[in-house]
């Protein structure tokens, strides 16, 4: 039996994406036969990725010595210029400065070293978050490329990813497209495309590049009001942030997902 406070989360979503050891996945197994809302968690999200895998099985590959892997969407909305609460800015410097700490204290997300699938998985939303909470309540320069030179911010971002940068159209959501920025995730080039809907919710998709990535199933994380989507996809982990639903931000991630795997 596992010792009280030895599975966290990273270890339930380890769990379900299949990349425990033996001896792990039993520890695991035991925790969740003692602990019925992790149960009843983890049941969760298997069924979100089955139906995700449903969703998108005509799009799934197959990689040598890796089971079928499942690949994720893109995300949503932020709120337009109004006055950002002093509580979340004190939380973006909170996150600002834990992404700061992250760098120093462990290979970076988009770093040389190899990560741990848990670990590339642990910083890509917090990184995410950061960046909504820095850029979304920006009212004069939110995006350094706006929306008018789409055709050169995705050739610029692909070119500083080093990855092909398809740019999502999310009007039949309702949201348009603001524009672009370089962001550094993982002390390296990123890219953060924004969107925002009439009524001024934005919302931030963030993408960064490590070659020592594995794809991992799709996942999602709460920070106070911030919903994020995340998920990697080869090289290339992606996150989606903002302050909408979680059912309405899956959606639009599913969407974002069709439209980068082109």
């Amino acid at each position: 039996m596992p010792d009280p406070g030895s599975i966290d989360e990273k270890d339930l979503h380890a769990y379900v994406d299949g990349q425990l050891d033996a001896a792990r996945n039993r520890e695991v197994e035991a925790w969740l036969a003692a602990h019925p809302d992790d149960a009843a968690m983890v049941a969760d999200w298997r069924a979100q990725n089955d139906g995700i895998r449903a969703l998108f099985s005509n799009y799934a590959r197959s990689e040598p010595g890796d089971p079928e892997l499942l690949r994720k969407p893109e995300a949503k909305a932020v709120r337009r210029p109004r006055p950002f609460p002093v509580p979340q800015m004190a939380a973006s410097l909170v996150l600002l400065g834990a992404g700061i700490a992250i760098g120093q204290a462990m290979p970076s997300l988009l770093g040389r070293a190899p990560l741990s699938v848990q670990q590339t998985a642990a910083a890509l939303p917090q990184e995410a978050r950061s960046a909504f909470l820095i850029y979304a309540s920006d009212v004069r320069h939110p995006v350094e490329v706006g929306a008018d030179e789409q055709e050169h911010l995705a050739a610029w971002l692909g070119k500083r990813l080093d990855h092909p940068l398809r740019i999502p159209d999310l009007s039949r959501f309702g949201y348009r497209l603001v524009g672009g920025r370089l962001v550094p995730v993982g002390g390296k080039a990123g890219a953060m495309l924004m969107y925002e809907d009439a009524g001024g919710e934005r919302v931030t998709v963030l993408a960064g590049r490590n070659d020592a990535n594995r794809t991992t199933s799709f996942r999602y994380a709460t920070e106070g009001t911030i919903e994020t989507f995340y998920w990697i996809d080869g090289p290339v982990g992606y996150a989606l942030s903002g302050e909408i639903s979680r059912e309405r931000l899956r959606k639009i991630a599913e969407e974002c997902y069709r439209q980068f795997e082109g």
